[in-house]
């Protein structure tokens, strides 16, 4: 029997879609590390598997409700997206086990420090496994931002680990994503369901020495990375629809910027002068960025226009 199809939606308008995307980002720069800080006496790894369990929870009932099982179905309708599934979700346990880590360890400024780099990691990826070109305004914006990060490994006597950790796992993560061609709710669906069997005995393996039951607070925070994690997402791909890629780009250090303030003016972790050389060198690679993006989108608006 044929189902009904869903009501046309109304498009969304463009500053509908600005403060969603801006949504996103602060959840993801201010929300979750307060989020996360707030279950400081949990472990990292506790975290992370109810953050599993609880979105396949809440994302499973939402994608059942809205677009049925066969949506899920045909997403992982082949073994070869599958196994880039596999893969993904590998690479997002990583980052998110590293920043939750990171948070609940004081270790926030660095943290931002990889999201701050991201982008550019994300370029020489491009370069690296697909063959993009490297402008020369992008090739500056590396090295000012390889300059930044070799100056905190000379000043400390060790790699930033956090930050390249982070910088890295999500770059990787993007590059594969893309080859799934997957939506992204139902992508984050497959890849915690994936996880869940993991999650769900080490839950069971942690018994009475978990977090969980001994207490309705850090309980209900538990249940709640559920939606911490679903919500954002769901908001960016709201912003995502309407929005160019450009001011998707700026929008993206809001991010970073939150994480950044939090840590220094909130929670009183360090920001040495090594780290004011650091960020000084990421900013003004980031600048340098920017500028050649929006100039190359605007040449290419221009040719396109002229055609």
């Amino acid at each position: 029997m044929a189902q009904t199809p869903p009501p046309a939606q109304a498009p969304t308008s463009t500053t509908a879609a600005f403060v969603a995307a801006l949504a996103s980002y602060l959840i993801w720069g201010l929300v979750n590390p307060v989020f996360f800080k707030s279950l400081g006496d949990v472990g990292a790894v506790e975290i992370v598997a109810h953050r599993v369990v609880w979105t396949v929870v809440l994302v499973g009932i939402g994608v059942l409700a809205t677009r049925g099982p066969a949506a899920v179905v045909a997403a992982v309708g082949n073994w070869r997206r599958l196994g880039i599934l596999v893969v993904t979700t590998l690479l997002v346990t990583v980052n998110w086990t590293v920043f939750i880590w990171a948070v609940v360890n004081s270790r926030l400024v660095e943290a931002s420090l990889g999201y701050f780099i991201n982008p550019l990691v994300n370029v020489l990826l491009g370069v690296l496994f697909l063959n993009e070109r490297l402008s020369r305004g992008r090739m500056l914006a590396v090295a000012i931002a390889a300059a930044g990060v070799g100056s905190l490994v000379v000043s400390y006597g060790a790699v930033p680990w956090v930050a390249l950790s982070l910088a890295l796992s999500f770059g990787f993560y993007a590059l594969v994503r893309k080859k799934a061609a997957i939506d992204p709710v139902i992508g984050l669906l497959v890849e915690t369901a994936l996880l869940l069997p993991a999650a769900l005995g080490y839950l069971l393996w942690l018994g009475s020495d978990g977090a969980f039951g001994h207490g309705w607070g850090e309980s209900t925070l538990l249940v709640l990375a559920g939606p911490m994690t679903a919500v954002p997402l769901v908001l960016f791909m709201i912003g995502a629809s309407r929005l160019t890629m450009t001011t998707l780009g700026l929008l993206q250090y809001v991010g970073p910027t939150g994480q950044l303030l939090l840590g220094v003016l909130v929670y009183g972790e360090a920001f040495t002068h090594s780290h004011a050389i650091a960020f000084a060198c990421i900013w003004v690679a980031l600048a340098v960025f920017t500028a050649d993006a929006v100039h190359s989108h605007r040449a290419t608006t221009r040719a396109a226009a002229a055609e």
